[in-house]
């Protein structure tokens, strides 16, 4: 069966189909995170034991194969397919098969170790505590399978030409996961790990496993009915093990680095007490929302050329694209990344106050997402500017690179465990992270100006200080309005709304003024690119 390449108008379609896709799975996975701290609160021990458990199946399969799926396994079977013969299905039930046994294998020594890999993420946890979490693993870590067949069938589909199975799936396990934290709720599920019985554990273990489970059948299925063989074939030679081992080393550098900051980070919230460890993961989430909405937009639209520059050699245009992107997320994320700041327990009032949720634990998380607010923009610079190197078929600088970031990373997490009260501990983790960022950042720009010969650093430089006004003048303005509203409003979830609502309108208007006073071009600039998305195809 012949593989097509999409053209034209249809690339459009596919580009907005998966933007779609990707902001719906976005929003399902953030109503999850709400949904599952209102069923078993926020604080609780036993939601902390539960995420981590459900961190042990991500960190290992990212560990493994993950972070080479993208950069390595794709562009195999990218070539598989235009070279074979049989377009590379052969290439690609081999890939399956050897992601089958070998993910099954990884699977089975993972829920042999767990004891030990929940030894190392939590060594501020109690003893029935950390019993928790290692009962959870053994359920969660066959995830690992079910994410590598996924993500093996995906890129497949992808290669195809055919992108929505994959790009909907999270949605299958948000969706799942959802239901089940309403069930666990209905039950009268517990929120302390005394009261937790076979039944409330084993609705939260296997409703998030099967979660996982329906994620990876959807994508399977829509491999199926594209008309790929679902044929086992058990001879691995031809495949290129080799190949992909010499060519993901720096990746998997990459992602071990980045797996070591998150197991430093984790590890440094558990000491901080009872729901340390959810503010920093359900912080960390809400820290990702708006890179993930924006910044990945930004990437999407503008760096997709990145590429052809490469191979034309033509650094000057790689340099202006990447400056563009830079200082496009950057004008749009600030004002985010301002909120934050200012307006991070206004946020968590309305999103997370719900629930068994507790008072504390919501006023734990409000200042860890004011805290993520100062990484925020240079964590996006630092991601854009990476792409850069991929573009140059460079994965050994970032890797090094990152190698860095976490070096920095881990120090500022064992600086907050010695300068912070142990209560406030999980609140140093995001700044951190973004003395970690902002490192990381400098650090590519230099490395890319000495490859490219230029990276626009001047114009870089002043685009960020005048975001940096207009930023500060719509917080502080922000800031004001909450504080006067705040002897006028009810406390709670509709206070904070009214206080959020109208800080944040008056706050994007200051920013829009001082951006335009400043005469800061980008803002129009984002705005055009976006209906011009929306126009096209």
């Amino acid at each position: 069966m012949k593989v097509h390449m999409a053209e034209g108008p249809s690339v459009g379609r596919a580009g907005r189909g998966m933007a779609l896709a990707t902001l719906a799975a976005r929003a399902a996975g953030f109503v999850r995170l709400v949904v599952l701290a209102s069923a078993l609160g926020l604080g609780s021990r036993v939601l902390d034991s539960y995420n981590v458990a459900n961190t042990l199946p991500n960190a290992v399969f990212e560990l493994v194969v993950g972070g080479a799926m993208a950069s390595v396994v794709v562009p195999l079977l990218a070539r598989a397919a235009l070279t074979e013969p049989d377009d590379g299905v052969v290439y690609a039930q081999r890939l399956l098969t050897l992601m089958l046994y070998g993910l099954g294998a990884v699977t089975v020594v993972a829920m042999v170790s767990a004891p030990w890999l929940v030894e190392v993420y939590t060594p501020g946890f109690t003893g029935p505590q950390r019993d928790l979490v290692v009962v959870f693993s053994w359920f969660f870590l066959p995830q690992i399978l079910f994410y590598g067949v996924s993500a093996t069938a995906g890129a497949v589909l992808n290669v195809r030409g055919r992108f929505a199975a994959p790009m909907w799936a999270p949605l299958v396990y948000s969706v799942i996961v959802i239901a089940v934290s309403v069930v666990y709720l209905v039950i009268g599920g517990a929120t302390e790990i005394g009261s937790l019985t076979r039944t409330h554990l084993l609705v939260l273990a296997v409703g998030t496993t099967a979660g996982v489970a329906g994620q990876m059948a959807l994508v399977v299925w829509a491999l199926a009915r594209s008309g790929f063989a679902l044929r086992p074939r058990l001879n691995p030679r031809g495949i290129g093990i080799r190949r992909i081992a010499r060519l993901g080393g720096w990746v998997l550098l990459s992602v071990a680095a980045a797996q070591v900051l998150l197991t430093a980070a984790t590890r440094v919230a558990s000491v901080s007490g009872p729901g340390g460890v959810s503010a920093y993961q359900t912080g960390l989430a809400v820290f990702q929302m708006p890179f993930a909405v924006i910044a990945l937009s930004v990437m999407t639209a503008i760096l997709p050329r990145l590429s052809l520059h490469a191979v034309r050699r033509d650094h000057a245009r790689i340099a202006e694209d990447l400056s563009r992107a830079v200082r496009l997320a950057v004008v749009a994320l600030a004002p985010v990344a301002a909120a934050m700041l200012v307006l991070g327990p206004q946020i968590v009032v309305v999103l997370f106050a719900h629930g068994r949720s507790s008072a504390p634990a919501i006023g734990l998380l409000g200042a860890v997402v004011a805290a993520f607010g100062v990484a925020l923009v240079p964590f996006a610079g630092y991601m854009i500017l990476q792409r850069g190197f991929y573009a140059l078929q460079d994965t050994r600088t970032p890797a090094l690179i990152t190698t860095g970031v976490t070096v920095v990373g881990v120090a500022g997490c064992g600086a907050a465990t010695w300068l912070l009260p142990s209560a406030d501990i999980v609140v140093g983790i995001p700044l951190a992270y973004a003395a970690a960022y902002t490192v990381g950042l400098v650090a590519a720009a230099a490395a890319l100006r000495r490859r490219l010969g230029r990276i626009d650093g001047r114009r870089l430089v002043w685009t960020h200080a005048r975001v940096a006004v207009a930023a500060a003048l719509a917080g502080a303005v922000g800031a004001m309005t909450a504080a006067v509203l705040a002897p006028l409003v009810a406390s709670g979830f509709s206070g904070a709304l009214v206080s959020l609502a109208a800080a944040g309108v008056v706050g994007a208007g200051v920013y829009v003024v001082a951006v335009r006073l400043l005469r800061l071009t980008e803002l129009r600039q984002l705005v055009a690119t976006a209906f011009a998305g929306t126009r096209s195809g």
